[in-house]
């Protein structure tokens, strides 16, 4: 049996500690990430039509991920703070879920992936689309958080399989 690979953000007595990419290349590094918000269909109904009473639900959302992707290293302890070349951040409304799927994708040209960046972007509009609706629906549930495909750095492409 292998040994599972390890923990990179642990020092040798198991304190956590930011890793150092100091010794890696710089290369074009991109992350995909995905989540959805799953709404009754007469919610979904108002962010269609544009009629939220907190307004355009997709774009305040759009925006909201693009600016979470940047602030990364600011809410999860251990990530470096990247150049982020870019972010774009798609929301579609979907009636068969029902709800709305969210897909980011990040850039950088750097010594360390943007996977946090891209989840943190797919996170945050997800739970902006939340909080843009829940004066409508309390129900809805966000899920589907995942990243899609990465490309890079040593590791290379990773892309999920169909699930």
């Amino acid at each position: 049996m292998t040994q599972p690979p390890a923990l990179t953000h642990f020092d040798a007595e198991g304190r956590a500690l930011m890793v150092d990419v100091s010794d890696k290349p710089v290369t074009s590094r991109t992350a995909i990430a995905c989540a959805h918000v799953v709404m009754l269909p007469a919610t979904l109904a108002h962010v269609i039509a544009g009629t939220a009473k907190k307004g355009d639900v997709l774009g305040v959302a759009r925006l909201a991920g693009i600016m979470a992707a940047k602030k990364t290293s600011e809410l999860i302890p251990l990530c470096h703070p990247l150049p982020i070349t870019k972010v774009s951040v798609d929301l579609t409304p979907d009636p068969e879920l029902p709800g709305v799927r969210i897909t980011a994708e990040v850039k950088t040209t750097g010594q360390t992936g943007v996977e946090m960046e891209a989840l943190t972007a797919a996170s945050t509009a997800a739970l902006t689309v939340y909080d843009m609706l829940k004066a409508v629906e309390k129900s809805m549930e966000i899920g589907g958080i995942a990243v899609l495909r990465k490309e890079g750095g040593k590791s290379g492409t990773y892309e999920r399989g169909p699930q």
